[in-house]
């Protein structure tokens, strides 16, 4: 990782991520926590997650606007619209203000949306192709060891000062991280409009996940997990439940995935350089859903918060990996169209998973569900191998060399 810092501008800029990162990790578990102790609903809780992803739908329509602006302002102005959107938190106080909640919630989805696709492009314009795994990595490592301290942080303060007060913090989290990311010194030319039509610069981004072979079947198989990956959200206090711990155990849970996550992050430019960045993606998934399955097997509540540390390290290779394919191969006058349209394949699985899974926690055991989340996660695994076996053999043989940027464009390979 040291070789990304030894690049100029991405120290600057990791500070300002990261600050926002912890404020993101102090608010997240929050929201769905808040509903759940307003209204003592499992299913309305894992609802806050899906309001958070309903913005992801509209993705390629942002994306048109995310590639006509230049990255920095983009992040500057950004973070700073992303700290008002959580205000209004503070006029909650009761069951009647959940709409409140999930209003933000969307808002947040929103932000959540657009800020990633401009930190694509920056680091583009920042890094070189070979140092992008790094910078990824320690990104992703960063903010999965957050879940260390964040969700306990936010959890104590949303029981001794109520929700407003952690709304406050991650505000100014987002202030804070778009003073520093405005000292970034980065030249950047102001990206010229494009000729064509609208609705041809709104479906560029998804032409050349579909045009690029490697990428679309990376994203196929990882949007049949995300099928299902979001039963967790409304799964995991009918989990705690069956534990006897009350809502805000989910920070303790958290912070022990937040465990395995920072070993898994450690090593997951070590492992992508070695075997490329699909087998790592599969083996990823692989190891995700032996930890959601033991999750599923087990009635033991030392089990149970092990195998969250062991899926918990999955977590950082399986993002590292696609995010650094998807930025390798992306040209830059498309990079925000690409990962928003990306977003869409992350999100609308997703959506429906939380949607589908707010209903099957009124009528199936935790047990089930992740049970079968384990299933479907290891089928999206077997599926990217069966379709890319070729290409992760040349990436063994080749030592995982870093494939030329838009590669995809030119072969379809």
């Amino acid at each position: 990782m040291r070789r990304a810092f030894a690049q100029a501008g991405f120290g600057r800029l990791y500070s300002g991520l990261t600050t926002s990162a912890f404020g993101d990790s102090v608010m997240l578990l929050v929201l769905s926590m808040w509903v759940k102790t307003l209204t003592g609903s499992n299913a309305r809780a894992g609802l806050t997650f899906l309001f958070m992803l309903l913005p992801s739908l509209v993705a390629p329509a942002l994306g048109v606007l995310v590639d006509r602006v230049r990255r920095r302002p983009l992040l500057v102005w950004g973070n700073l619209a992303s700290a008002v959107i959580l205000l209004p938190l503070l006029a909650v106080h009761g069951p009647a203000d959940v709409w409140l909640i999930w209003t933000v919630a969307f808002c947040y989805g929103v932000s959540f949306v657009v800020l990633p696709a401009g930190v694509n492009g920056l680091l583009k314009e920042l890094l070189p192709d070979e140092v992008l795994v790094d910078a990824n990595a320690a990104l992703q490592t960063t903010r999965e060891a957050f879940r260390l301290v964040g969700p306990l942080i936010g959890a104590a303060l949303f029981a001794g000062l109520g929700g407003g007060a952690v709304a406050l913090v991650d505000a100014a989290s987002f202030v804070v991280a778009a003073a520093v990311i405005a000292t970034i010194g980065v030249r950047e030319e102001v990206p010229q409009p494009e000729q064509t039509h609208l609705l041809h610069r709104m479906v560029a981004g998804v032409r050349h996940l579909v045009a690029d072979r490697v990428l679309r079947e990376v994203l196929i198989g990882f949007g049949i997990m995300q099928l299902v990956v979001g039963f967790t959200e409304s799964s995991i206090y009918a989990l705690l439940d069956g534990f006897g711990k009350p809502p805000t155990f989910a920070g303790v849970v958290l912070t022990v995935q937040g465990v395995g996550a920072v070993v898994g992050g450690l090593s997951s430019n070590r492992v992508i350089r070695r075997v490329g960045e699909v087998s790592t993606a599969v083996a990823a998934m692989v190891l995700l859903a032996l930890g959601i399955l033991v999750v599923a097997l087990t009635d033991s509540l030392g089990v149970m918060l092990a195998a969250v540390g062991v899926l918990g390290a999955a977590i950082p290779p399986l993002f590292v990996s696609v995010m650094t394919l998807i930025q390798r191969r992306t040209p830059q006058q498309i990079m925000g169209r690409v990962s928003l349209a990306t977003e869409v394949v992350f999100g609308t699985p997703q959506a429906i998973s939380l949607a589908v899974g707010a209903l099957l926690v009124a009528v199936l055991s935790y047990h089930v569900i992740f049970a079968l989340i384990a299933a479907v996660t290891t089928a999206g695994a077997v599926y990217i191998a069966a379709r890319l076996h070729g290409h992760m053999r040349a990436d063994w043989r080749a030592g995982a060399a870093p494939a030329p940027a838009a590669a995809g464009l030119l072969s379809g390979e």
